[in-house]
């Protein structure tokens, strides 16, 4: 029997003096701590804003929509233990979680009790290819940034010596197991593919045999933090290969970590959000508080702001109905116009190669 149905529901209480609430609680699950925690606070930040001017245009339903905020720390046994935690307080969408990793069985705990997840963040084919039919994204997959990586360096870096990293997640093996496909479809062969282990201090073993294959260009398949660790011990050992990577470098604490040695990273990225028309509006609120919303900050601020017209088409918070209003039709945001397919992808993606230099990132041809 579903833990959501064993719950006590308002009718329990009415023998309590007190009138029983409406409000809607929103779930959001996220690391807000250990070394992904920065944009954790990231999507958070979209999530509370979000929810605050939704609940000032007269909330959702009638109701009011209430946070309610969990820490998963980026490891997947916390992931679970949060999805549990949000279950017993019958939220009914969870905004979350950051990584593949933490996304998948967290899913599958809000699948079984009948609620929508839906991922800022989580690129891997895997999440809404096993993620069940309440499983959504505001982001691209890896299957769909892989290949611009590739392409870029098919057309710029095709007579490199290139070599392939990741960091044996499911998020960083996916993508640059995505890249290697379109670059081999391309003909072009890597001198080296191999993995490391994300969250190691010393690297020296694997830059060394990086200098011994003379490799000219590196794509790194992981997170900001240890693709940072990484960059910084390449040019300490005089390694001046060209280093790309994906979404998760699209992060001032990239450069924070990495400092000089980040200048010059390309990525691969959605189009900045925060460039568009449809963003001006929020960003004015934004900057009024003084606050400066990150790369990922409007993909958690969509998610809310996509599932809050869904319910109302839906005329319902019930997750099925919810996902059902979801694939029905194209709904406004913050990030441009979203529609979704049948797995819970979004129907377009504008993925770019942008290019970190002099503190900020911009995008290159």
């Amino acid at each position: 029997m579903p833990l959501k149905s064993l719950l006590l529901g308002c009718a329990a209480l009415l023998v309590s003096a007190s009138p029983c609430l409406a409000d809607i609680k929103v779930g959001f699950a996220a690391p807000l701590s250990g070394p992904l925690a920065a944009v954790g606070e990231q999507l958070r930040t979209g999530t509370q804003q979000a929810l605050a001017d939704i609940n000032a245009k007269g909330g959702v339903l009638g109701e009011k929509l209430v946070l309610v905020t969990e820490d998963d720390g980026g490891l997947p046994a916390q992931a679970v233990s949060v999805a549990n935690k949000l279950v017993t307080q019958d939220v009914a969408v969870v905004i979350g979680h950051l990584q593949t990793g933490t996304t998948l069985p967290a899913a599958k705990i809000y699948g079984d009790e009948g609620i929508l997840t839906i991922t800022p963040t989580a690129t891997a084919p895997e999440v809404t290819e096993d993620g069940g039919d309440l499983m959504f994204r505001t982001c691209g997959r890896d299957d769909q940034q892989g290949p611009v990586a590739a392409a870029y360096i098919a057309r710029h870096l095709k007579d490199k010596r290139i070599a392939l990293l990741q960091d044996q997640t499911t998020y960083g093996k996916g993508l640059a197991d995505a890249t290697k496909q379109a670059l081999n479809a391309a003909g072009i062969q890597e001198v080296l593919y191999t993995s490391l282990k994300g969250g190691e201090r010393d690297y020296t073993a694997l830059v060394t045999r990086l200098k011994a294959e003379r490799a000219e260009v590196v794509y790194f398949g992981g997170y900001y933090s240890d693709a940072a660790q990484f960059v910084r011990q390449m040019r300490e050992a005089g390694l001046d290969s060209i280093f790309i990577s994906g979404d998760t470098l699209a992060s001032d604490d990239y450069m924070a970590l990495a400092g000089p040695a980040g200048e010059g990273t390309l990525m691969s990225f959605s189009a900045d959000a925060r460039t568009l028309p449809a963003a001006a509006t929020v960003l004015e609120g934004f900057q009024a508080r003084g606050e400066k919303p990150g790369a990922y900050t409007l993909y958690a601020y969509a998610a809310l702001q996509v599932w809050a017209q869904a319910a109302e088409k839906a005329g319902s918070s019930d997750g099925a109905k919810v996902a059902r209003a979801l694939r029905d039709r194209r709904y406004d945001s913050v990030i441009g116009p979203l529609s979704f397919d049948e797995k819970g992808d979004r129907r377009d993606t504008d993925y770019v190669i942008y290019r970190w230099a002099g503190g900020k990132y911009s995008t290159v041809p």
